[in-house]
């Protein structure tokens, strides 16, 4: 499975796409990605309550209030789908969405992330990349990789999409 994300564009708009397996129960990961305390683990303080979602990336080194988002849970399907809103003082409003099912001993992820222009998600697809991997490592109890040196490390690798 190739683990680099794939952005699709349609005009002025952008989905990126993330597909990943796991090597983990769906259980598992669903808890990794809901869980407020194994959410910030991986990617950053995260309250989920009443329908809506609120998280605060601990990477990249910017100020609070450019990284803060919030959004509706739109889909909440435990432990198959989540799916939220993605409102963001520094990108245009979006959607996320995880998808989890059971493939083997493990998990395969589809995460989207669809409305994001074309220049915002070309800069944000190595950052989610570099989040996944830092997901990859909690679920296996592993050291998590440096956000800033891994989004470095991964932003070559993404083609410049026209």
């Amino acid at each position: 499975m190739n683990r680099l994300g794939t952005l699709t564009i349609d005009g002025d708009r952008a989905t990126m796409t993330f597909e990943r397996y796991l090597p983990h129960p769906i259980e598992r990961v669903w808890a990794a990605l809901t869980e407020p305390s194994e959410r910030k683990a991986w990617f950053g303080e995260t309250v989920i309550d009443g329908g809506t979602i609120e998280m605060v990336p601990d990477e990249p080194p910017a100020a609070v209030d450019s990284k803060r988002l919030t959004g509706r849970i739109l889909v909440w399907d435990p432990p198959y789908v989540l799916e939220h809103e993605w409102r963001q003082r520094i990108v245009e409003d979006s959607v996320v969405r995880y998808e989890l099912r059971s493939s083997g001993d493990g998990t395969l992820l589809t995460f989207t992330h669809t409305g994001l222009s074309v220049a915002n998600a070309r800069g944000f697809i190595p950052g989610t990349h570099a989040f996944f991997d830092r997901l990859d490592a909690h679920l296996a109890g592993t050291h998590l990789p440096n956000w800033s040196e891994r989004y470095a490390e991964l932003a070559s690798s993404y083609p410049s999409w026209s």
